[in-house]
């Protein structure tokens, strides 16, 4: 067998947050902005780490961090992922989507050890759904190649779907929660409870 390609971690950051209403990446669910909580966690996984973001992102930035900034050729995440994949084209990329704050370290090195180089992608999902989840996916090299090549004939932009009619592996994280996204006020307020009751445990 041929060895895998290279593993680098991306951080999804580049997005409005209009729902939230203020930068997902900046909110701070373990005292430093989840973006840079997020590369902390790629960086023990991955060969290398950066972080997708918008040109005008990059005044919020405080520490020293690999940036890719968005080409703004495609819509939706595949915007990021796929502007990283242009950069590095022969590389794995490790997505993680920066509104996970229950994301931890375990379960990324569960999706590592479980990653199918043969396949397209290596998606975790929800053992209740059984649906990839696109933004916490190892996307292979040839995997994304297809991709452009789906997003040139098709109206769909959707990561999911296109996941959804390839060929790929599915891993399940120990908890399902870890796949929770916070979009709005009143999923902050939840996490943050749950952070804070789990820390007293």
């Amino acid at each position: 067998m041929k060895e895998a390609p290279k593993l680098y971690g991306l951080v999804l950051a580049g997005g409005k947050s209009t729902r939230m209403g203020s930068d997902k990446g900046l909110i701070k669910y373990h005292s430093v902005p989840h973006q840079e909580y997020l590369y902390g966690l790629l960086n023990e996984v991955c060969d290398d780490v950066y972080l997708s973001i918008r040109k005008e992102q990059e005044i919020h930035l405080e520490n020293d961090l690999n940036v890719i900034e968005d080409k703004n050729e495609y819509r939706g995440p595949f915007n990021g992922i796929l502007s990283a994949h242009k950069k590095h084209p022969k590389v794995a990329w490790l997505v993680i989507a920066c509104d996970l704050p229950l994301l931890d370290l375990s379960s990324l090195k569960l999706l590592v050890e479980q990653r199918n180089p043969e396949k397209l992608a290596t998606s975790f999902a929800t053992k209740k759904t059984g649906l990839p989840e696109p933004l916490v996916t190892i996307w292979e090299p040839h995997g994304l190649e297809k991709a452009m090549e789906h997003l040139a004939t098709s109206e769909s932009s959707c990561p999911r779907k296109f996941l959804i009619n390839s060929e790929i592996a599915l891993a399940h994280p120990l908890k399902d929660e870890v796949l929770y996204n916070a979009n709005s006020l009143e999923d902050y307020e939840f996490v943050k409870s749950k952070i804070a009751i789990s820390h007293e445990s």
